[in-house]
């Protein structure tokens, strides 16, 4: 630890601690906004909570010692929720501190939310996927922060940024450059790396550069550094069209990546001398703050990291989402907005994007539905949280993959978008045990070592196999994978168990929406329950025909299974997925 850059206690010198924290309890505060965007209240979602702090990570890195010390630290200091917005890779869950500091939290009745991971929008990618952990993915809100690029052909290329520094002359076209073709060497000089950029180039320019290696704002503090007028942050293809905004220290915006092409495309042209307009390609950027009600929204975030879940397809992560892109919260008071060095501006608020904003929320929801119910168990707060989550965006249609612009699917959301006020009335938990996972890892077909390592207790795994498989832990969601070993049919089926946490007296029907190619059978179809608390259990058979695949590849359809008793709606994604093995 270098104590002339970080503190030794849990204060912060970062920011991302502050920002997350306030997330999920911070209090109301009036006037907030970063640089004037995004003016109004803030607050967390849980403003009357208490709130600890522990620190895991330094400017090192996070360490799993560090990581199991504060899970042991927090439950003995007897804390209801923990919120880690950390991640590493995917590692079987015996090899993997959060998972095993997770278990034992969850073990003691504390609710643990984890952030996905910002690996998006490719598949496989999301982290912390133990099933006794509430993994959280990011979507969007319906506030934006729009700063076009005009070209000198009069095309606009919609971007985002937070800037209020001084700006780009009003009505001026500034001359502009690609950094990858004119600026420097080639790749790092595309990338405008640090000392990458030649200033003879740069100088009163507005210079394109592409997403990758370092951060976004340090990409800007390159070109300032050079003598450029401006910075246009291209998106490279794996991040799609998602739009990230960004306190940066000189006017500059991020575009998509067509965007970015369409740009390159025009300053190709022009400098041919094909292009209608001037020898020299032109550009300004429009800044036009803050943007309120965005339709569609929410949006998957392109970031937000992906199913299936690596470790256990049969276990669907992540198990939602919410609100992770430029979400605004506290700041520290040594730390720039754009967190480089020579930042020197100050400000009590930032905005940031990232699945670490993302879980705070869940957390701080948590937090409500554990004071209003403090009976429940994580599970069946997490529960709560995923049967009530929707997956329809403010235009009545499935929400968006803002990587594509097309629809999402439950690998992206899991089972929706957090609906704070419906979590608070369910109906129906589904609840789970310790002895229930130690039961998953049996029929994961752990060893015995690897579960003590996991739970601290022995587990006889005899009864545990014969009495099913991995899918029929008593988890929300459901999964059925299966490998086309040259079958034409192929069945599987999972036990449930509802608990009654609605009315005393209420029956529920089922309403079944199947997988594509697939057909779902419920028993029974009707559950009646006499009284709170009570618990009934039913079986769902998933039956499907093979499909053509090739070898190695994958096939996925989604449905969904629904209880609905006039009042309540309590609604599992199911997911189908063929596999054709090597």
């Amino acid at each position: 630890m270098n104590v002339t850059s970080e503190y030794r206690s849990p204060r912060d010198s970062d920011g991302h601690g502050t920002h997350t924290a306030s997330i999920a309890a911070g209090r109301y505060v009036f006037p907030a906004s970063t640089l004037g965007y995004a003016h109004g209240v803030a607050a967390g979602m849980a403003p009357k909570a208490r709130l600890a702090a522990y620190k895991v990570c330094w400017n090192a890195g996070c360490y799993d010692a560090d990581i199991l010390a504060a899970f042991d630290a927090a439950v003995a200091d007897g804390v209801d929720v923990l919120s880690l917005s950390v991640g590493g890779v995917v590692v079987p869950y015996y090899l993997d501190a959060i998972a095993i500091g997770a278990f034992g939290a969850a073990d003691r009745g504390v609710f643990v939310s984890a952030s996905a991971g910002n690996g998006g929008p490719g598949g496989l990618t999301v982290t912390n996927v133990a099933p006794w952990v509430t993994t959280v993915g990011a979507g969007t809100l319906d506030r934006d922060f729009p700063a076009n690029v005009k070209l000198g052909n009069g095309r606009i290329i919609a971007g985002v940024s937070i800037y209020a520094g001084p700006g780009l002359a009003p009505g001026k076209l500034y001359p502009l450059i690609y950094a990858g073709s004119e600026a420097g060497d080639g790749y790092s000089s595309s990338l405008c790396l640090e000392g990458s950029l030649e200033a003879n180039f740069v100088k009163g320019k507005i210079v394109l550069c592409d997403r990758g290696i370092n951060s976004r704002a340090a990409k800007g503090e390159v070109v300032r550094k050079a003598g450029g007028a401006g910075m246009i942050l291209a998106n490279g293809v794996f991040d799609g069209e998602g739009l990230v905004a960004d306190c940066h220290v000189l006017p500059a915006t991020a575009v998509g990546a067509s965007g970015g092409d369409e740009i390159r495309k025009y300053i190709a042209a022009v400098t041919a001398g094909k292009g209608k307009a001037a020898p020299t390609p032109t550009a300004t950027i429009e800044f036009k703050g803050t943007r309120l009600r965005v339709r569609p929204a929410p949006v998957v975030a392109s970031f937000s990291a992906r199913g299936p879940n690596p470790e256990t397809p049969e276990i669907l992560k992540p198990d939602v989402i919410a609100p992770g892109l430029n979400i605004l919260a506290a700041w520290p008071d040594k730390v720039g907005p754009s967190g480089l060095a020579s930042d020197k501006r100050r400000t009590e608020f930032n905005i940031l994007s990232g699945t670490s904003m993302a879980c705070p929320h869940v957390s701080g929801l948590a937090a409500l539905l554990k004071a209003a119910h403090p009976e429940w168990s994580p599970a069946a707060i997490r529960s709560a949280l995923m049967t009530t989550a929707y997956t329809v965006d403010n235009q009545g249609e499935t929400m968006l993959d803002e990587s594509t612009g097309n629809a999402s699917t439950v690998f992206d959301f899991g089972a929706g978008h957090v609906n704070p006020q419906k979590a608070m009335n369910p109906g129906l938990v589904y609840d789970i045990t310790t002895y229930d996972y130690i039961n998953f890892l049996c029929n994961s077909n752990y060893t015995d070592k690897s579960i003590r390592a996991i739970t601290r207790k022995s587990a006889d795994c005899r009864g545990a196999k014969r009495a099913g498989h991995v899918g029929n832990l008593n988890y929300p969601s459901f999964s059925a994978v299966f490998q086309q070993y040259g079958k034409a049919k192929m069945s599987t089926h999972f036990i449930r168990t509802v608990t009654n946490v609605g009315d005393p007296k209420s029956v529920y029907q089922v309403a079944v929406k199947a997988p594509r190619g697939a057909s779902v059978s419920v028993e029974p179809m009707r559950l009646v329950f006499r009284r709170v608390g009570q618990k009934l259990s039913f079986k769902v058979r998933v039956e499907s025909r093979a499909v053509k695949l090739s070898p190695g590849s994958t096939s996925t359809s989604s449905g969904s299974i629904e209880w609905k008793d006039g009042k309540h709606v309590v609604t599992s994604p199911i997911v189908v997925t063929m596999q054709q093995p090597m």
